[in-house]
């Protein structure tokens, strides 16, 4: 059983596209690239304007891990799919950015301190 982790809420919003067609971006204002054969999945910052789905990412890098340590994902989505939240995974070398659509942010904050996470709501 992974141990409870302590995340906060990344100040940024984000969005999530894809693009069928391209290799990659027109611009370089993305976060986080996935080329796969169906196309390019792009996480990239939203803009106060956004009309299209915006994301809040829970982080956990103040806890450095590496990526031979199991079940660190798994405890934060877990509950997050209890809860039924989606969400949108990118990892790094030492944590994962999990996202939630904003309009389900309080539920998704509820359902990780239910499970025992610790969960900075200010962007400190």
């Amino acid at each position: 059983m992974t141990k409870a982790q302590r995340l906060h809420i990344v100040p940024s919003r984000f969005a999530v596209e894809h693009l069928p067609t391209a290799t990659f971006p027109e611009d370089d204002e993305w976060i986080a690239l996935v080329r796969a054969p169906e196309g390019l999945t792009m996480v990239r910052e939203a803009p106060p304007w956004e009309r299209g789905e915006v994301w809040v990412g829970f982080y956990a890098g103040a806890a450095a891990r590496g990526p031979h340590d199991s079940g660190a994902l798994a405890a934060l989505v877990g509950p997050l799919a209890d809860a039924s939240i989606p969400v949108f995974v990118t990892s790094t070398w030492h944590a994962d950015l999990v996202l939630v659509p904003q309009e389900r942010q309080e539920e998704a904050i509820a359902a990780l301190k239910s499970a025992g996470h610790e969960v900075a709501e200010s962007s400190a």
